[in-house]
């Protein structure tokens, strides 16, 4: 075997070595003790500007300050919340979301991102596994923690409407909209805190500040791994703060403190936007705009003509439809700096079409909840979408390494390995699984296959596990087979991915069944009542049999062409 040198690399300067490991030889500077020190600077520093809008009502930092501290005085006094206790947030992007992450984190607890549309045998896994106590959630979904309660370690349940943040007469309207209107809100029967009432009585209550340090947990964000039931990856303040660092060193020379508009179409619940478009800016006291329902692409792209943003995220999917979209294609991109994508890979033609309508790149990278998530992202240098996933970002080393565990040489495929400030501390209460996913030396293997190519930039090619990525989000086959082994009629059932033109992939599940009567119809119901919208299998076909090899193992890969 050849012998295998490290090699060095800089942001925005491959190297032209012929090895396979990788690391950014800029290392980032810790400034802060935990994300409470750095909320309170952020507040503190940029007091009087706006820091998030929504439905047409803001929230400055100061105020975004003083309704958190209220909140957390109320968890901390009336619930007992205190440090090291899960608080779970189920919200989506909404005013309350950002008062209700730093009110827990205020505490000194851990906050578990919920998203809120998960099904009651979903949220029923999480709540359960990570031992939330307290739950802050939306109306909206207020019925789905209803069917979850009689086996549930939550103590106490704080209840927001959609409009809580608004102005008195909005948020009537708003209410009204939603309950009498749309009917967007089901019934449900809770015992029940209310959110308004919660900041009343907090704004008289004494807040006591915690004592935090970067090796405390500030988040159980969820996530399968690399297979099998979600579990909790444990992200430190100290994880969390070095990512925004890291990006920061990349991002940095283009971004000015205070300056920034962003648009938040992603869900703050997911790693994703949570940390580019929530912490970064936080830190940076930028004025981020936060997209409740994306889907609604008529009513809030309307709002962006006077709205001259200048960061935006998304995964391929967002992008796709923007800029497909009408009343997009007439938006001013004067002030448009960055265009950041993640969470699947960007199509090229999408890409392309991005640049001629905006004049700039998307700057594509690659991350995973178990990193913060960013892992590594292309050059701000780049002229036009390069199909890679860059270079790894400051502090970061990366590996990839063979079946056999070594390194493999340049341009050959290797499972990618992290190692850095940003890499979680492991898997809520799963030790096996956090000793398969972390060796003893502190790489985070995780189960990607890339190569490094002859320009030095890392090329993702393959998934060592069954991950199938919908529109950015992890969809676990397992998962969804045993939704499928649940219903009388099914003897047996593989879920894999197919391709799709605009999520990435789709579910395809093939099914053995029982009985002939058994319809498509039938498995989609099924399925709708235990799994989130985008699990839900979009193409069904059924089998005499499952191809499989000698040794009972089911071929996969012989099924991911769609049914003629």
């Amino acid at each position: 075997m050849k012998h295998q040198q490290s090699a060095v690399l800089s942001r925005g300067t491959p190297s032209q070595q012929d090895v396979s490991r990788v690391n950014a030889d800029n290392t980032i500077n810790q400034r802060y003790s935990s994300l409470l020190e750095m909320f309170e600077q952020a507040t503190t520093r940029f007091s009087q500007q706006p820091a998030f809008e929504n439905l047409g009502a803001s929230l400055t930092y100061h105020q975004l300050d003083k309704r958190s501290e209220a909140l957390a005085a109320y968890l901390q006094q009336k619930l007992g919340i205190s440090a090291g206790q899960r608080v779970g947030l189920m919200l989506p992007n909404c005013l309350q979301y950002p008062v209700a992450f730093f009110a827990i984190i205020r505490c000194g607890a851990i906050v578990v991102n919920i998203n809120p549309l998960y099904t009651a045998r979903e949220l029923h896994h999480q709540v359960s596994d990570s031992g939330v106590e307290a739950l802050i959630v939306l109306s909206n979904f207020a019925h789905t923690v209803q069917a979850v309660m009689v086996q549930s370690p939550i103590k106490h349940i704080i209840v927001s409407e959609l409009g809580d943040e608004h102005p008195v007469i909005q948020r009537k309207l708003i209410h009204f909209s939603l309950h009498y209107v749309k009917k967007k809100v089901p019934k449900w029967q809770l015992i029940h805190h209310k959110y308004r009432d919660c900041l009343k009585q907090g704004r008289l209550l004494r807040y006591q500040r915690a004592q935090l340090t970067r090796d405390d947990i500030a988040l159980l964000q969820y996530t399968g791994g690399t297979t099998g039931m979600a579990k909790g990856a444990m992200l430190t303040h100290g994880n969390l703060l070095a990512n925004i660092e890291q990006i920061k060193a990349v991002y940095g020379e283009l971004l000015i403190p205070g300056e920034e508009r962003v648009v938040s179409a992603l869900p703050l619940y997911h790693i994703f936007a949570l940390m580019i478009n929530c912490l970064l800016f936080i830190e940076l006291g930028g004025h981020n705009r936060l997209i409740t329902n994306p889907l609604d692409m008529d009513k809030w792209l309307k709002g962006l003509k006077n709205f001259n943003f200048s960061v935006i995220s998304g995964v391929n999917t967002l992008y796709a439809k923007l800029v497909n979209h009408p009343s997009f294609q007439q938006l001013n991109f004067s002030a448009l700096k960055i265009s950041v994508a993640g969470g699947m890979a960007v199509q090229s033609d999408v890409a392309a079409q991005w640049q001629r309508l905006t004049g700039t790149p998307i700057v594509e990278g690659y991350g995973l909840t178990e990193c913060s998530p960013l892992v590594s992202v292309n050059p701000l240098s780049i002229t036009r979408h390069t199909g890679t996933i860059g270079i790894p970002i400051a502090s970061t080393e990366i590996q990839l390494l063979s079946d056999d565990a070594q390194p493999v040489l340049r341009g050959e495929p290797g499972e990618l390995c992290v190692r850095g400030p940003q890499v979680m501390k492991g898997y809520w209460r799963q030790t096996e699984e956090t000793t398969a996913a972390l060796d003893e030396d502190g790489w985070l293997h995780t189960g990607d296959i890339a190569q490094l190519t002859e320009q030095g930039l890392l090329k993702l090619v393959d998934r060592k596990k069954d991950i199938i990525i919908v529109s950015g989000f992890n969809v676990y086959p397992s998962e969804i087979e045993a939704v499928l082994a649940e219903h009388p009629l099914i003897v047996e059932a593989v879920a894999v991915g197919i391709s799709h033109e605009i999520c990435g992939e789709t579910v395809k599940v093939v099914i053995v069944p029982k009985d002939k009567s058994l319809t498509q119809e039938q498995v989609i119901s099924h399925c709708r009542e235990r799994l989130t919208g985008y699990k839900i299998p979009k193409v069904i076909e059924f089998r005499d049999i499952l191809p499989k090899n000698p040794l009972g193992k089911i071929l996969r890969s012989t099924l991911t062409a769609a049914p003629h």
